[in-house]
This record gives C-alpha cells, sequence and structure tokens, in this order.
C-alpha cells in the first residue's frame, strides 16, 4: 500500500503519536506529526456546493481548515482535505457524493497533502487517552462552576492529574481554573476539600443558575450545578405569600429564587462561608428585604426561629414550606419535629410541608427514604408522602427527595423526647 491513507487498518490515523504514552507532565511539541491525507483538486466556482455534498467525509479536526489551497497556488483549484478513515480510494465515495461530483464536473482523482497536526487539533479524550497507560479508563468529565472545572478523578488517574487539569483546560474555552475532589471532607460544614490541578487559583465563581446570578468561593461552600432542575422544580411549589424555611439554604440556591417568586423566606446554614455568601446573594438578586437570614445549626434553627414563626403561620392561609437539602444527614434532623409546638393547642389546619433530601444504597430507594423519615419523626409515613428521585450520584447510590405535611401528631406531641413505638415496628 503506497500511500499511508490508504490503509484502512490504520484507523489510529489522526491521533497522537505513540510515544506520547505514560507523559506526566505535559510537552505540547510532542503531539506534532505529519501525515498524509487524500484530498481532491476542486473549481473554486463549485467549491461551496462540494463541501456542502461530501460533508460526511471530509476532514474533521478541531483547527484543521478543510480547504486549503493547491501545490499550484491557482487562484481557479482548491483542495478539499478528506478523512483518510472513510476515503481510501475513488471509489470509497457515496452514489450519492459519486453522483454530486459528476454534476459538478469533479473529477475523482484523489491527491496526497500532508497534514500538519499539532497538540491543538486533539480533542481532550484523544490527548489522554493516548498518554494513560493502555486499557485504563479516562475521564474528560467535569462539572462546570463558572471558570472552574471540578472534576473527581480515580485513584489510578492521579500521578497524570496535573496533565489532566491542563489539557481540561486548555480545550474548554472560558475553564481558567481545574480542580480535583480529594477525599477529605470538612467534618463541620460538609464540603470537600479542592485541590488545584491546573491555572489560577481564585476559586471565587460567578455562576447563573435558572435566571439567578450566584457568587461564592467554591473552595468552601457547597455547590452542586446538577441540581438546577430540582431547585427549580421545588421553587415552583411555592406560591407568592407562603413561606419558606430553608435549613440547610448554602449560598442560597432555593432561598433566592423562592424569594423572587414573592415567598417571605427564613434561610439557615451553619457555614459561615455560606451565611456570608447567602447574604452577599440576597443583595446582589436583590431579595434582601423578602430574605432572613440565620447562622445556626440545623437543629437550632427549627427548634428555634421555626417554631417562633410557625403558631402564627399555621393559624393564616398562605403555604408552609420546609426545606431540608443536607442528604448525608437531613434526615437524621427530622426528630426535632417532635413536640416542636407541644405546648400550642393542636390543629390539622395549615400544617408545614417538609421537603427533606437523603441518600440511598438500598435495593428499594423510595421505601428506604420513607422508613428512615418515619423513624425519625417516630410516625408511619408510608400513606401521607411521596418521594422524588433526584439523580444518580454514584453507581447504587440515588439521591431523592421525601415531601410530607408534618402529622399533628409528631407536631403538637406532649412529650417531645418520646421516640414512639413506632420505631420497634417490623418493616
Amino acid at each position: 500500500i503506497p500511500l499511508l491513507y490508504a490503509s484502512v487498518l490504520d484507523w489510529k490515523l489522526l491521533l497522537p503519536p505513540p510515544q506520547v504514552r505514560g507523559m506526566t507532565s505535559l510537552d505540547k511539541e510532542a503531539f506534532t506529526q505529519t501525515i498524509t491525507v487524500p484530498a481532491l483538486r476542486v473549481p473554486t466556482g463549485v467549491l461551496n456546493k462540494v463541501v456542502k455534498s461530501l460533508k460526511k467525509s471530509t476532514v474533521q479536526r478541531p483547527g484543521v481548515p478543510r480547504v486549503v489551497q493547491d501545490a499550484e497556488e491557482s487562484s481557479d483549484f482548491r483542495l478539499l482535505l478528506l478523512d483518510p478513515h472513510k476515503v481510501t480510494s475513488p471509489s470509497s465515495f457515496s452514489e450519492v457524493e459519486a453522483e454530486a461530483l459528476r454534476s459538478f464536473e469533479v473529477t475523482k482523482e484523489l491527491q496526497d497533502y500532508e497534514l500538519h497536526l499539532t497538540y491543538d487539533n486533539l480533542k481532550s479524550e484523544e490527548v489522554l487517552e493516548a498518554v494513560l497507560p493502555l486499557g485504563q479508563d479516562v475521564t474528560t468529565s467535569f462539572s462546570r462552576v463558572g471558570h472552574i472545572a471540578h472534576m473527581n478523578l480515580r485513584d489510578h488517574q492521579l500521578p497524570y492529574k496535573n496533565l489532566i487539569g491542563q489539557v481540561i483546560m486548555d480545550k474548554n474555552p472560558g475553564v481558567t481554573c481545574v480542580v480535583n475532589k480529594t477525599n477529605m471532607i470538612d467534618s463541620t460544614y460538609r464540603y470537600f476539600k479542592m485541590e488545584v490541578l491546573a491555572g489560577e487559583e481564585n476559586m471565587v465563581a460567578k455562576v447563573k443558575e435558572n435566571g439567578v446570578t450566584y457568587e461564592f468561593d467554591f473552595s468552601c461552600v457547597y455547590w452542586n450545578p446538577r441540581l438546577s432542575t430540582e431547585h427549580q422544580r421545588i421553587v415552583q411549589l411555592v406560591k407568592r405569600g407562603d413561606t419558606v424555611f430553608d435549613v440547610f439554604a448554602g449560598v442560597g440556591p432555593f432561598a433566592i429564587p423562592a424569594a423572587r417568586f414573592g415567598a417571605n423566606v427564613l434561610a439557615n446554614d451553619l457555614n459561615p462561608e455560606s451565611y456570608r455568601w447567602l447574604q452577599h446573594n440576597c443583595k446582589l438578586n436583590k431579595v434582601e428585604s423578602k430574605v432572613r437570614t440565620f447562622n445556626l445549626d440545623g437543629r437550632a434553627f427549627i427548634q428555634g426561629p421555626l417554631k417562633q414563626e410557625l403558631p402564627a403561620l399555621i393559624k393564616e392561609k398562605a403555604g408552609i414550606h420546609v426545606v431540608m437539602n443536607l442528604p448525608a444527614l437531613a434526615l437524621e434532623f427530622l426528630d426535632a419535629f417532635r413536640g416542636l409546638l407541644h405546648l400550642e393547642a393542636p390543629s390539622d389546619e395549615n400544617l408545614p410541608t417538609v421537603h427533606c433530601y437523603g441518600f440511598s444504597k438500598e435495593e428499594n430507594p423510595k421505601m428506604d427514604m420513607v422508613q428512615r423519615a418515619s423513624c425519625s419523626l417516630g410516625f408511619p409515613l408510608e400513606k401521607g408522602c411521596s418521594v422524588h428521585f433526584v439523580r444518580n450520584v454514584a453507581p447504587n447510590k440515588d439521591m431523592l427527595c421525601v415531601s410530607f405535611t408534618v402529622p399533628k401528631e409528631v407536631l403538637f406531641s406532649s412529650d417531645p423526647q418520646q421516640t414512639g413505638e413506632y420505631e420497634s415496628v417490623k418493616w
């Protein structure tokens, strides 16, 4: 086979050279190579029509032109570069393509063209597949948080972490910082610690979600761009004039949209940084008059501000929502509702609706959520709740939201510490 491009077996023709395998510090020059690709000499008068007709057969590479000057630099002709994986001879063209070439009077004679390929002409997954050891999975996925790309690398990828970070930054316009989530979790405030893999160390991100702008230091607060649909779902349940208690508010992705919808909001977070950025985002979105902010433990917030406001709210007709989005722990806080209003006259009018999040690894995650919520409340919820699947966060690990009206038997219980016979019930 005289021509390099004619080998249909050489499917890696447009991929990086093999000597880059095992590279841990990015050397962009090592990816430079020259290959021979087939080209078609096309009269300039029909060039645009031919390009359109042969769209599926032309070279498709980042930064590589499909049309170049021919060797004679004639103004009457151009060379159309073809994909050597798809075109190995004049007979490689489909019937439709061959007919188009005949109608435009273009000769199906292929020429060689030496194509200079560099690092810039490769996709991120191609670079990383070439560098990482054979047989190891390659990750190019990340969460985008403003200018920050947030990765979750596996152990076998860690020797290449800085190279991976540089490639992700190079290949994604607007990304100026790449971080990796380390295994360490801040034990008090439950956010993952970050390691900068590439780029600037500026962790203050600006993001827009569902039309609302947020700013925060991503290194010391919790933010997950994959929850935007869930934030919107809950906020759409809230009506103008309702009251929302956000127990684990973070930087405000439930509280601020709810306030913009016309709700009265009491938002709380234990993390002083989250609390500071929550206040900042309320001002940024001009809802500071609609949101009262607190820097308390979740249980203290329920048994303090929420308890103080609830008796008056129950006597009104507007809805009352309690959002508890701390999936790792929130279900354990539900016992704070036991006997919360034990000094008040029992009522089954306008009781608060709780939206409580949790993780489950069980075979039946929805049943698991209901059982755990019921145990924490000391009251069976089976017939009085709904469970919404939010997302799969890892293999065999789901995030869900259980929503229910707090039973009057729980809220007005005369014995706040009583766990109820419910916990002894066998499922």
